[in-house]
Formats: structure tokens, C-alpha cells, sequence
């Protein structure tokens, strides 16, 4: 979070001063009482929940539609100074719904079990999808593998079903936005000499740009690489490329630095997890680390212009209260079942 402070900084000083460090300041004082409270009440008083938590987030992923766009999109529902995104709550229900229907179940170990799990999936994937908003419908489908992995599915029927998604590609192209072809054109596309391109490439030019003139110490040891405040022009720095102003601030050792803090964490989640007998927990616990490394591989690929370009955003760096909340409540959640490992009287689980 201190990281993403100070990217956030950096970015109103290239940018102009928008105010956007002291709102993230603000996001980020709550979301401590929110991981705190998250950490306190046992997971488990949830896990009943988590079917009824999930449909009052499908609803709320329905009402953006009846709200004015906001650049072409509906994924916000105005509330006063603020703007509320339902899809962060949907990530973090879709996962406890999912581990409350594979906790004490074996059916998923067939090929036709998996049309629950897949059918819980695709819903909020679709809703997500028509805002548009791709980058955060792509986080779905690595989480559910991840959880059916962890819970006991085979692999060679995961492997199949991923193998007949990857033959459907051409078809879920035609149901592609134009813009979202655009973003994924771009990617086979783009050039690195010359001036920069207009449209979607522009962005990615310019992310690259930025990393490049962070150099391997970056502005805050080697200074500016130049006074052209043009070329340091990046558009939604503060948000989806926010790991560019730290790779601008602190440079390549600063990015590596970067990754390897959210390496740990997801060694330790992935700890808690193996830790943990209750199976709610943990396959909740598997879920939340999958999301949050999911994110991370597709934020700072797209940066780089190893993925395609999506509005999602770097979780504990990039602005933005909904995510910084979710993010928060997703690891107090994680604290919470490092601190309840212990196993309850029931059936078998994880014997596959």
C-alpha cells in the first residue's frame, strides 16, 4: 500500500496534482478497520452465506446497467461523492459460493459434476462482460481452476475442458466489442521505434515508454532521464498502469522488488491453505490467492505488452476504493483462516 502511495504520488507530479494520493490515503486508513474486521469474525459464520452473498451481488451487478456510462462502460453505481463497482464484491462471493458447494462434495470428480461449478462461474462472467469489462471477467475461470484443482478435480478433465475453450476462441472472438478486438490486435501489432502510435496502441507505447525511463534505479536514485514532460504522458497511470510509475520511481530493481513481495504473500496464502483442514477455508484460501496472482500476471503483462490491455487494476498499488476494500477484506479473510486451521466433525474431505 506504501508502494502504491507513493507510485500515486508520482503520478499527480507528472500528471498535475488531482488529488488522487490523498483520496487513495483515505481508501487506504479504511481499509485497515476493514482487514481488521475481516480477521475477527470466524470465516465460518460466512460460510452458510456464501449462496446468499452471492445472488445479492448478481443483482448488484445488474443496476450499473440503469446508470449513465462513464467512458462507454456501466460498471459503477453512484453513490454521493463516490462510485461503488460491484464486480469487486462479485469476485470474493463467487468464491465463497464456489467453495460452499465443493466443500462436501465428490461429483466434480466426473466430467458432468463440473457443470455447477462452471454455470456458477459463467453468470457473473457474462454480467461483467456486457459493461463491458474484460479484464475482470478473465480472473473468473483461473479461479475456478484453481479451487477445482484444490478441492479434487482431475486434471485431465480440467485439461480437456481448457483445451475445447482454447478451440472456441474463434467464436467468442465474434461476440467480441470492437474495441476489445482492437486491444488484443494491438498486442501482435506493436512497434517499439518511430512516434507513437494513435488509438489503443498509444497506451501501450507510452506504459513501455515509462518503464524504459526508470532505467534499472529509476528517477528517485538517477534522476529524470529527460525533460520532455510529453514522454511522460501515460494515460490512467494511477489506475491500470500504476506499475509503470513505479518502475518510472524506483526502477527495474523496484518492479522486481515489487513482485517479490507479492510472491510472499502468495507463498504464505498458499501455506495457509495447504495449513488448513476445514474445507471451506481452504479452498477459499486457494481462491483468494489465485485471484490476487491472476491479476497481477495480466497487470503487468499488459504493461509490457505481453497481454492485451485491460482496465484492471494492480491489487494494494493501483487507486481506487473498491478495490482497495475488496483486496483488504479478501486478505483479512486469509488471516482469518491462518488464525482457525483446525478441522470440524463431518464427512471426509480432499481424500483425491
Amino acid at each position: 500500500m506504501t508502494a502504491g502511495l507513493a507510485a500515486i504520488a508520482r503520478g499527480d507530479e507528472l500528471a498535475g496534482d488531482s488529488g488522487l494520493f490523498y483520496r487513495q490515503l483515505v481508501w487506504v486508513l479504511l481499509s485497515i478497520p476493514v482487514t481488521v474486521l475481516a480477521s475477527i469474525i470466524p470465516y465460518r459464520v460466512w460460510r452458510s452465506q456464501g449462496y446468499s452473498l452471492f445472488f445479492i451481488s448478481l443483482l448488484l451487478l445488474i443496476v450499473p446497467y440503469f446508470m449513465p456510462a462513464r467512458g462507454g462502460a456501466h460498471r459503477w453505481i453512484p453513490l454521493g461523492p463516490i462510485n461503488f463497482q460491484p464486480s469487486e464484491i462479485a469476485k470474493l462471493t463467487f468464491m465463497m459460493a464456489l467453495a460452499q458447494y465443493l466443500m462436501f462434495r465428490d461429483n466434480y470428480r466426473k466430467l458432468w459434476g463440473l457443470v455447477v461449478p462452471f454455470a456458477i462461474t459463467l453468470i457473473p462472467m457474462g454480467l461483467i462482460l456486457r459493461e463491458p469489462d474484460l479484464g475482470t471477467s478473465l480472473l473468473f475461470l483461473p479461479v475456478l481452476f484453481a479451487m477445482l484443482f484444490a478441492a479434487g478435480a482431475k486434471g485431465k478433465h480440467l485439461l480437456l475442458i481448457f483445451t475445447l475453450g482454447l478451440a472456441l476462441m474463434p467464436v467468442g472472438w465474434r461476440f467480441m466489442s470492437a474495441e476489445q478486438k482492437s486491444r488484443v490486435t494491438t498486442l501482435f501489432t506493436q512497434k517499439d521505434e518511430g512516434p507513437a502510435p494513435r488509438g489503443d496502441g498509444y497506451h501501450l507505447h507510452q506504459s513501455k515508454q515509462m518503464l524504459a525511463l526508470g532505467g534499472l534505479w529509476g528517477s528517485d536514485i538517477s534522476g529524470p532521464a529527460t525533460d520532455d514532460e510529453y514522454l511522460y504522458h501515460l494515460p490512467a497511470s494511477r489506475t491500470d498502469f500504476v506499475f509503470c510509475l513505479v518502475g518510472e520511481r524506483w526502477g527495474l530493481w523496484g518492479c522486481v522488488m515489487i513482485i517479490g513481495f507479492y510472491l510472499v504473500l502468495f507463498a504464505q496464502g498458499l501455506k495457509i491453505a495447504s495449513n488448513t483442514h476445514e474445507p471451506f477455508g481452504r479452498l477459499l484460501a486457494v481462491g483468494i490467492v489465485a485471484i490476487l496472482a491472476t491479476q497481477l500476471i495480466i497487470n503487468t503483462g499488459m504493461t509490457v505488452g505481453l497481454m492485451p490491455i485491460t482496465g484492471l487494476t494492480l491489487p494494494l498499488l493501483s487507486y481506487g476504493g473498491s478495490s482497495m476494500l475488496m483486496t483488504s477484506a479478501s486478505l483479512g479473510l486469509l488471516i482469518n483462516i491462518a488464525m482457525r486451521p483446525g478441522f470440524e466433525v463431518s464427512g471426509d474431505t480432499f481424500r483425491y
